[in-house]
Protein backbone atom coordinates (compact mmCIF):
# COMPACT_ATOMS: atom_id res chain seq x y z
CA UNK A 1 0.00 0.00 0.00
CA UNK A 2 1.40 3.34 -0.96
CA UNK A 3 0.77 6.88 0.19
CA UNK A 4 1.23 8.13 -3.37
CA UNK A 5 -0.89 5.64 -5.28
CA UNK A 6 -4.02 4.16 -3.70
CA UNK A 7 -4.08 1.40 -6.33
CA UNK A 8 -0.57 0.11 -5.58
CA UNK A 9 0.28 -2.41 -2.87
CA UNK A 10 3.07 -2.75 -0.37
CA UNK A 11 4.84 -5.08 -2.79
CA UNK A 12 5.20 -2.45 -5.53
CA UNK A 13 8.88 -1.86 -6.33
CA UNK A 14 9.90 -4.36 -3.62
CA UNK A 15 12.24 -7.20 -4.69
CA UNK A 16 10.59 -10.50 -3.63
CA UNK A 17 13.56 -11.50 -1.42
CA UNK A 18 14.27 -8.11 0.17
CA UNK A 19 12.65 -8.33 3.61
CA UNK A 20 13.93 -4.96 4.77
CA UNK A 21 12.34 -3.22 1.80
CA UNK A 22 9.11 -5.15 2.43
CA UNK A 23 9.18 -4.12 6.07
CA UNK A 24 9.52 -0.43 5.24
CA UNK A 25 6.74 -0.68 2.67
CA UNK A 26 4.39 -2.34 5.16
CA UNK A 27 5.16 0.09 8.00
CA UNK A 28 4.93 3.26 5.92
CA UNK A 29 2.23 2.26 3.44
CA UNK A 30 -1.46 3.13 3.55
CA UNK A 31 -4.56 2.90 1.37
CA UNK A 32 -7.94 4.58 1.39
CA UNK A 33 -9.77 1.26 1.05
CA UNK A 34 -8.98 -2.48 0.78
CA UNK A 35 -8.06 -3.88 -2.63
CA UNK A 36 -7.62 -7.34 -4.02
CA UNK A 37 -3.95 -7.22 -3.10
CA UNK A 38 -3.20 -10.90 -3.83
CA UNK A 39 -4.54 -10.52 -7.35
CA UNK A 40 -2.61 -7.28 -7.88
CA UNK A 41 0.58 -8.92 -6.59
CA UNK A 42 0.22 -11.70 -9.16
CA UNK A 43 -0.54 -9.20 -11.93
CA UNK A 44 2.52 -7.17 -10.95
CA UNK A 45 4.70 -10.27 -11.18
CA UNK A 46 5.63 -10.11 -7.51
CA UNK A 47 4.48 -13.70 -6.92
CA UNK A 48 3.25 -16.63 -8.99
CA UNK A 49 -0.08 -17.11 -7.23
CA UNK A 50 -2.18 -16.00 -4.27
CA UNK A 51 -0.75 -18.63 -1.93
CA UNK A 52 2.75 -17.34 -2.60
CA UNK A 53 1.51 -13.82 -1.88
CA UNK A 54 0.26 -14.79 1.57
CA UNK A 55 3.52 -16.63 2.24
CA UNK A 56 5.51 -13.50 1.37
CA UNK A 57 3.20 -11.27 3.40
CA UNK A 58 3.50 -13.56 6.42
CA UNK A 59 7.29 -13.65 6.13
CA UNK A 60 7.54 -9.87 5.73
CA UNK A 61 5.15 -9.18 8.63
CA UNK A 62 7.07 -11.51 10.95
CA UNK A 63 10.35 -9.89 9.97
CA UNK A 64 8.90 -6.42 10.60
CA UNK A 65 7.67 -7.50 14.05
CA UNK A 66 11.04 -9.00 14.99
CA UNK A 67 12.93 -5.88 13.93
CA UNK A 68 10.51 -3.65 15.83
CA UNK A 69 11.12 -5.71 18.99
CA UNK A 70 14.90 -5.47 18.50
CA UNK A 71 14.74 -1.70 18.12
CA UNK A 72 12.58 -1.39 21.22
CA UNK A 73 14.99 -3.50 23.26
CA UNK A 74 17.84 -1.23 22.18
CA UNK A 75 15.94 1.87 23.32
CA UNK A 76 17.42 3.73 26.27
CA UNK A 77 14.44 3.13 28.55
CA UNK A 78 14.77 -0.61 27.96
CA UNK A 79 18.46 -0.47 28.83
CA UNK A 80 17.45 1.32 32.01
CA UNK A 81 15.01 -1.50 32.75
CA UNK A 82 17.70 -4.15 32.26
CA UNK A 83 20.16 -2.17 34.40
CA UNK A 84 17.88 -1.87 37.42
CA UNK A 85 16.92 -5.54 37.26
CA UNK A 86 20.56 -6.55 36.96
CA UNK A 87 21.43 -4.33 39.91
CA UNK A 88 18.76 -5.96 42.06
CA UNK A 89 19.93 -9.43 41.02
CA UNK A 90 23.55 -8.56 41.80
CA UNK A 91 22.59 -7.22 45.23
CA UNK A 92 20.46 -10.26 46.08
CA UNK A 93 23.09 -12.80 45.02
CA UNK A 94 25.91 -10.82 46.66
CA UNK A 95 24.05 -10.89 49.97
CA UNK A 96 23.31 -14.60 49.64
CA UNK A 97 26.92 -15.46 48.82
CA UNK A 98 28.19 -13.20 51.58
CA UNK A 99 25.94 -14.93 54.12
CA UNK A 100 27.23 -18.33 53.00
CA UNK A 101 30.86 -17.19 52.98
CA UNK A 102 30.60 -15.64 56.44
CA UNK A 103 28.97 -18.76 57.86
CA UNK A 104 31.64 -20.95 56.30
CA UNK A 105 34.52 -18.70 57.34
CA UNK A 106 33.18 -18.57 60.88
CA UNK A 107 34.11 -22.23 61.23
CA UNK A 108 37.64 -21.56 59.96
CA UNK A 109 38.72 -18.13 61.25
CA UNK A 110 38.33 -16.00 64.36
CA UNK A 111 36.62 -12.59 64.44
CA UNK A 112 34.52 -12.97 61.27
CA UNK A 113 32.20 -10.07 60.51
CA UNK A 114 28.76 -10.19 58.92
CA UNK A 115 27.21 -9.30 55.59
CA UNK A 116 29.06 -8.07 52.54
CA UNK A 117 31.54 -6.13 54.69
CA UNK A 118 32.35 -9.34 56.49
CA UNK A 119 32.83 -11.10 53.17
CA UNK A 120 35.24 -8.36 52.06
CA UNK A 121 37.33 -8.90 55.19
CA UNK A 122 37.38 -12.64 54.52
CA UNK A 123 38.39 -12.04 50.90
CA UNK A 124 41.47 -10.14 52.13
CA UNK A 125 42.77 -13.14 54.08
CA UNK A 126 45.57 -15.43 52.91
CA UNK A 127 44.20 -18.99 52.87
CA UNK A 128 46.42 -21.73 54.26
CA UNK A 129 44.45 -24.77 53.13
CA UNK A 130 42.27 -25.86 50.24
CA UNK A 131 39.11 -25.42 52.30
CA UNK A 132 40.15 -21.92 53.40
CA UNK A 133 40.92 -21.08 49.79
CA UNK A 134 37.41 -22.05 48.75
CA UNK A 135 35.79 -19.99 51.53
CA UNK A 136 37.96 -16.97 50.67
CA UNK A 137 37.21 -17.40 46.97
CA UNK A 138 33.48 -17.45 47.69
CA UNK A 139 33.84 -14.25 49.71
CA UNK A 140 35.68 -12.66 46.78
CA UNK A 141 32.77 -13.51 44.47
CA UNK A 142 30.36 -11.82 46.89
CA UNK A 143 32.54 -8.70 47.04
CA UNK A 144 32.85 -8.58 43.25
CA UNK A 145 29.09 -8.83 42.83
CA UNK A 146 28.62 -6.01 45.33
CA UNK A 147 31.09 -3.93 43.30
CA UNK A 148 29.08 -4.72 40.17
CA UNK A 149 25.92 -3.60 41.95
CA UNK A 150 27.57 -0.27 42.78
CA UNK A 151 28.73 0.19 39.18
CA UNK A 152 25.25 -0.58 37.87
CA UNK A 153 23.86 2.02 40.28
CA UNK A 154 26.32 4.56 38.82
CA UNK A 155 25.21 3.63 35.31
CA UNK A 156 21.57 4.13 36.26
CA UNK A 157 22.46 7.46 37.79
CA UNK A 158 23.89 8.58 34.45
CA UNK A 159 21.27 7.07 32.13
CA UNK A 160 18.06 7.92 33.98
CA UNK A 161 18.36 11.74 33.79
CA UNK A 162 19.01 11.50 30.04
CA UNK A 163 16.10 9.11 29.38
CA UNK A 164 13.58 10.69 31.74
CA UNK A 165 14.81 14.04 33.09
CA UNK A 166 11.64 14.99 34.97
CA UNK A 167 11.00 11.55 36.38
CA UNK A 168 14.64 11.09 37.47
CA UNK A 169 14.71 14.48 39.19
CA UNK A 170 11.38 13.93 40.91
CA UNK A 171 11.84 10.30 41.97
CA UNK A 172 15.60 9.90 41.93
CA UNK A 173 17.38 7.76 39.30
CA UNK A 174 16.80 4.36 40.95
CA UNK A 175 13.10 4.82 41.72
CA UNK A 176 12.58 6.27 38.24
CA UNK A 177 14.24 3.19 36.74
CA UNK A 178 12.10 0.87 38.90
CA UNK A 179 8.90 2.58 37.82
CA UNK A 180 9.92 2.33 34.16
CA UNK A 181 10.87 -1.33 34.59
CA UNK A 182 7.61 -2.23 36.35
CA UNK A 183 5.58 -0.46 33.67
CA UNK A 184 7.54 -2.12 30.85
CA UNK A 185 8.98 1.10 29.46
CA UNK A 186 8.67 4.88 29.59
CA UNK A 187 5.88 4.99 27.01
CA UNK A 188 3.85 2.44 28.94
CA UNK A 189 4.41 4.34 32.19
CA UNK A 190 3.36 7.61 30.54
CA UNK A 191 0.07 6.04 29.45
CA UNK A 192 -0.86 4.69 32.87
CA UNK A 193 -3.30 6.56 35.16
CA UNK A 194 -1.84 7.96 38.35
CA UNK A 195 -3.79 5.45 40.45
CA UNK A 196 -1.93 2.62 38.76
CA UNK A 197 1.43 4.36 39.16
CA UNK A 198 0.65 4.80 42.86
CA UNK A 199 0.46 1.04 43.47
CA UNK A 200 3.15 -0.19 41.05
CA UNK A 201 5.14 -2.80 42.91
CA UNK A 202 2.26 -3.67 45.24
CA UNK A 203 0.59 -6.14 42.89
CA UNK A 204 0.39 -8.93 45.49
CA UNK A 205 -1.32 -6.62 47.99
CA UNK A 206 -3.65 -5.34 45.27
CA UNK A 207 -4.70 -8.84 44.24
CA UNK A 208 -5.27 -9.73 47.89
CA UNK A 209 -7.49 -6.66 48.19
CA UNK A 210 -9.45 -7.55 45.05
CA UNK A 211 -10.07 -11.03 46.44
CA UNK A 212 -11.33 -9.56 49.71
CA UNK A 213 -8.39 -10.69 51.83
CA UNK A 214 -6.74 -7.34 52.54
CA UNK A 215 -7.38 -3.59 52.51
CA UNK A 216 -6.54 -1.55 49.42
CA UNK A 217 -2.81 -0.70 49.29
CA UNK A 218 -2.02 3.00 49.59
CA UNK A 219 1.25 2.78 47.70
CA UNK A 220 3.74 0.51 45.99
CA UNK A 221 7.43 1.20 45.48
CA UNK A 222 6.87 4.96 45.68
CA UNK A 223 6.89 4.35 49.45
CA UNK A 224 10.70 4.51 49.19
CA UNK A 225 10.40 8.19 48.21
CA UNK A 226 11.08 10.56 51.09
CA UNK A 227 7.83 12.43 50.41
CA UNK A 228 5.87 9.27 51.30
CA UNK A 229 8.15 7.48 53.76
CA UNK A 230 8.93 10.71 55.63
CA UNK A 231 5.30 11.72 56.03
CA UNK A 232 3.36 10.71 59.13
CA UNK A 233 1.30 7.52 58.62
CA UNK A 234 -2.14 9.19 58.63
CA UNK A 235 -1.07 11.47 55.76
CA UNK A 236 0.80 8.92 53.64
CA UNK A 237 -2.23 8.13 51.51
CA UNK A 238 -2.54 11.79 50.53
CA UNK A 239 1.22 12.04 49.98
CA UNK A 240 1.25 8.91 47.80
CA UNK A 241 -1.62 10.22 45.65
CA UNK A 242 0.05 13.59 45.22
CA UNK A 243 3.41 12.04 44.35
CA UNK A 244 1.88 9.50 41.95
CA UNK A 245 -0.03 12.25 40.15
CA UNK A 246 3.10 14.31 39.59
CA UNK A 247 5.19 11.26 38.65
CA UNK A 248 2.62 10.42 35.98
CA UNK A 249 2.82 13.94 34.58
CA UNK A 250 6.61 13.78 34.72
CA UNK A 251 6.64 10.52 32.74
CA UNK A 252 4.32 12.03 30.13
CA UNK A 253 6.46 15.15 29.81
CA UNK A 254 9.56 12.97 29.38
CA UNK A 255 7.98 10.67 26.80
CA UNK A 256 6.09 13.21 24.71
CA UNK A 257 8.30 16.30 25.08
CA UNK A 258 11.62 15.24 26.59
CA UNK A 259 12.06 18.59 28.29
CA UNK A 260 12.37 19.50 31.95
CA UNK A 261 9.21 21.10 33.32
CA UNK A 262 10.14 23.17 36.36
CA UNK A 263 6.52 23.82 37.26
CA UNK A 264 5.90 20.11 37.91
CA UNK A 265 8.58 20.03 40.59
CA UNK A 266 7.45 23.30 42.15
CA UNK A 267 3.84 22.10 42.29
CA UNK A 268 4.85 18.85 44.00
CA UNK A 269 6.91 20.63 46.64
CA UNK A 270 4.04 23.02 47.33
CA UNK A 271 1.54 20.16 47.60
CA UNK A 272 3.78 18.20 49.96
CA UNK A 273 4.33 21.28 52.11
CA UNK A 274 0.55 21.63 52.42
CA UNK A 275 0.11 17.97 53.39
CA UNK A 276 2.89 18.06 55.97
CA UNK A 277 1.60 21.32 57.41
CA UNK A 278 -1.43 19.39 58.68
CA UNK A 279 0.71 17.86 61.41
CA UNK A 280 1.87 21.30 62.55
CA UNK A 281 -1.67 22.68 62.46
CA UNK A 282 -3.03 19.78 64.48
CA UNK A 283 -0.14 20.01 66.92
CA UNK A 284 -0.81 23.69 67.44
CA UNK A 285 -4.50 22.97 67.95
CA UNK A 286 -3.74 20.33 70.55
CA UNK A 287 -1.44 22.74 72.36
CA UNK A 288 -4.11 25.44 72.50
CA UNK A 289 -6.63 22.96 73.81
CA UNK A 290 -4.25 21.77 76.51
CA UNK A 291 -3.54 25.33 77.63
CA UNK A 292 -7.23 26.14 77.83
CA UNK A 293 -8.00 22.99 79.79
CA UNK A 294 -5.16 23.76 82.19
CA UNK A 295 -6.43 27.30 82.73
CA UNK A 296 -9.88 26.01 83.59
CA UNK A 297 -8.43 23.59 86.08
CA UNK A 298 -6.51 26.35 87.83
CA UNK A 299 -9.65 28.40 88.16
Amino acid sequence: MSNTDANSGWFESVPPDNLEAARKAIEKGSAESPKDWPKKAVEAGFVEDKEKYYDKLHEAANYAAREAVKERERADDQQLKHSIRAMDDAERVANELAERAVEWAGSLFDDVGSGVDGARAIAAREPESEVEHRAVSLAERAAELDDERAELADTIGRIAPAVAPNLAEMAGPELAARLIALAGGLESLAKKPSGTVQVLGAEDALFAHLSGRAPSPKHGIIYTHEFVRGTRPEDRGSAARALAGKLTLAARADHYAGERRARLHDDLRERMATIRARADDEGAGDGEGAATDGGSADE
